[in-house]
C-alpha cells in the first residue's frame, strides 16, 4: 500500500489522524495533514483505509 496526500485539498478535520495517528498527522499552524508514513505497516492498512474513506475533503489516495 502507498498512501498520497493532497495538502491543496486537504480542509484540517482531522478524521485521518484519529484514525491513525502512526501514519498521519496534522500541522499546529494551520491543521493540515502530514504524512508520517507513504508506506504503512501491514497493521495499519485497515485504518489508513478508513481514513481515506471519511475524509471529508477527499485528500487521501490509496494504491494498493
Amino acid at each position: 500500500m502507498k498512501v498520497i496526500v493532497d495538502q491543496e485539498k486537504c480542509v484540517g478535520s482531522g478524521q485521518c489522524v484519529m484514525l491513525s495517528d502512526a501514519v498521519f498527522d496534522q500541522r499546529d499552524e494551520d491543521g493540515v495533514v502530514v504524512l508520517l508514513q507513504d508506506r504503512p505497516a501491514a497493521d495499519q492498512h485497515e485504518a489508513v483505509r478508513e481514513a481515506a474513506r471519511v475524509c471529508p475533503a477527499l485528500a487521501i489516495e490509496i494504491e494498493e
